[in-house]
């Protein structure tokens, strides 16, 4: 059987710099395919998409909301062509009523242990609309290495240089953000893969830069250390979301590779500061993530926090308009409200004002997400702070070639700054 697996191109905010990571959802998906299907895939971010092969199913990967629309095209041309389409990923899952419209099946869920099936019935032309998983999670022991076999690495670079593979060591979070889906694609319940599944997949990774994308490490101190443990011998160089705050995670993230931190920061207190010093102290970089729009953010106070920003000395900052996405505790109350402006996915791109803030007009915010990018980045552009991480990343490698000391901090030590009783 042949099978083709598209990932649908998606707009990049506009003030983000151009560059595509090898996507994550088609490789894990991909891996959980039967042996005897021969699979192709074409991320069209970076590729064309192959619309006359011989094809005898295609599937669409969909992670964000905005891909949708131009799912739905490309769906509509193979389904002229007789040829049936599969939809799943985060967005099918986000948008289950709306996909059915355009699909021959959707797969709701984890794919781990449910793909043969799926391909049997495709094959015996008995292909069901649905396949519905959702918080039907399979064995986490089943999550296997993803199948990166798939990907053209070449395709993947920015400037000669070889962008990050992206990786996860867990599913679920204990938390329940406002703005984050997780809990219903995933659950509440934080569910790590043993540690030796860990180690397997990542001496498949030939890759020696890593994007590890768990929703958040700090869900388990001893899981935490015992990760970073074993990942210590594989000299990996990683960015990730928040680690714990706790000294003696961070000195392990440090010997692991810890690279940079995506950490949100939504106000301009102490507690952020100390927080953002501490990761610092220990060698690493921060990008914070800046969601504008929230309910307590008058014009004054995004000002004053980009001003913050700029005062920490964060290495990169994404700002993103608070966007009620599907299935978000956010979208929740915002419906509740009436304040919800458009239900257009293609303007779900976290860069468009879809609903109305309380302080001020949808036109106002817009214009202050754009002051928030235009100002951080004034003094030093985006690609110059960029390559000051990488920079510090070669620094590294020279120095531990050398048998040099790492620039962390040596045990113990925390430059002052009291740690807080939790994450």
């Amino acid at each position: 059987m042949n099978f083709l697996l598209v990932y649908p191109a998606w707009p990049k905010l506009q003030f983000q710099t151009e560059f595509h990571l090898p996507p994550h959802g088609p490789v894990v998906m991909a891996a959980a395919i039967p042996s005897w299907v021969t699979v192709t895939f074409a991320d069209e971010n970076v590729d064309s998409i192959p619309f006359h092969g011989s094809w005898d199913a295609v599937g669409l990967s969909t992670m964000l909301t905005c891909q949708l629309p131009r799912a739905f095209e490309i769906a509509r041309e193979f389904r002229a062509q007789s040829i049936p389409v599969i939809f799943g990923g985060i967005a099918t899952m986000l948008h289950a009523e709306d996909v059915k419209r355009h699909a021959d099946s959707v797969f709701l869920g984890e794919a781990e242990g449910r793909l043969e099936q799926v391909f049997l019935d495709i094959k015996n032309n008995a292909l069901k609309p649905e396949y519905d998983y959702l918080q039907n999670f399979p064995d986490i022991k089943l999550v296997g290495p993803a199948r990166r076999s798939i990907l053209k690495h070449e395709k993947y670079e920015y400037k000669g240089t070889r962008m990050v593979d992206l990786f996860h060591a867990s599913r679920g979070c204990r938390f329940n953000c406002f703005p984050c889906c997780t809990p219903y694609l995933g659950g509440r319940n934080f569910r790590p893969r043993p540690i030796d599944k860990v180690v397997e997949e990542l001496a498949t990774i030939d890759n020696d830069r890593l994007f590890v994308v768990d929703n958040s490490l700090a869900q388990n101190k001893q899981w935490e250390l015992d990760l970073f443990t074993a990942m210590i011998p594989f000299k990996k160089h990683w960015c990730c979301h928040p680690i714990e705050d706790d000294i003696e995670v961070l000195e392990k993230a440090a010997q692991a590779g810890a690279w940079y931190v995506y950490q949100a920061v939504f106000d301009t207190s102490d507690f952020i500061r100390k927080r953002i010093a501490r990761y610092k102290n220990f060698g690493i970089g921060v990008e914070g993530t800046i969601i504008l729009g929230t309910d307590d953010h008058t014009e004054d106070f995004i000002k004053r926090l980009v001003d913050f920003l700029m005062e920490i000395d964060l290495d990169l900052a994404e700002f993103t308009v608070l966007t009620p996405f599907a299935h978000t505790p956010i979208r929740q109350q915002l419906e509740s409200e009436g304040r919800i402006l458009s239900g257009d996915l293609s303007r779900y791109t976290a860069g468009e004002v879809v609903f109305k803030p309380k302080h001020m007009s949808p036109d106002k915010l817009q214009e202050l997400y754009e002051y928030a990018w235009n100002t951080f980045y004034k003094r030093e552009p985006q690609r110059y702070k960029m390559y000051k991480l990488l920079k510090r990343i070669m620094e590294r490698k020279d120095a531990n070639m050398a048998g040099e000391v790492s620039p962390s901090l040596q045990p113990g030590e925390n430059a002052g700054l009291p740690l807080p009783p939790h994450g």
